[in-house]
């Protein structure tokens, strides 16, 4: 239903407006951040991280892959929600299909927000990730779907992870609650 809707309302045109609201905590940070999701530039995956933020499968989901001076990697609504256990975490997606690649001259700036995905462009489902600096490398290779517009002192608050493959040691921090704002 929370879908449909929303489908609905991207289809009425450009006054639909969505965002997220992410209420995050762990050892070394408490705090909430706000996204703006860009869906003028991404379309289907706003629509895809919208429904998925809607029916609270967000909630609970750790921050599985945090590289210092990179980006925090989070939204694996199947393997990231046991925080004692984040062996398989950044392996699975939601039950929504793999959404194709959308593109866009938006650059890869801090605070951008991308869709994380496997070797093919189109297989991105419900991980994503927000920059902690530029990385204007993966341009046109992954999707951006938002910015963060408040809250990035609690990005860069976060457990970072092994400074190679970001992989976090001990209790990660989690995503508590992702909602959905106007």
């Amino acid at each position: 239903m929370h879908r449909f809707a929303f489908l609905l309302a991207l289809m009425a045109g450009p006054a639909f407006s969505a965002g997220l609201e992410i209420g995050v905590t762990g050892e070394s940070v408490n705090g909430t951040i706000k996204i703006d999701l860009l869906e003028d530039v991404a379309p289907l995956h706003v629509a895809q991280i919208t429904a998925l933020a809607a029916d609270g499968v967000y909630d609970g989901v750790v921050f599985h892959r945090v590289i210092n001076g990179f980006m925090a990697q989070t939204g694996d609504v199947k393997f990231g929600k046991d925080p004692s256990d984040t062996s398989r975490a950044g392996m699975g997606g939601s039950d929504l299909a793999n959404i194709p690649a959308e593109f866009s001259d938006v650059p890869f700036d801090r605070g951008i927000v991308g869709m994380a995905r496997s070797q093919s462009p189109d297989s991105a489902n419900s991980q994503f990730f927000i920059m902690f600096t530029e990385g204007h490398f993966l341009n046109n290779q992954y999707t951006v779907v938002g910015r963060v517009t408040e809250g990035m002192d609690v990005v860069d608050a976060l457990k970072l992870g092994d400074s190679r493959s970001g992989a976090i040691s001990g209790q990660p921090d989690v995503m508590q609650t992702v909602t959905v704002i106007d």
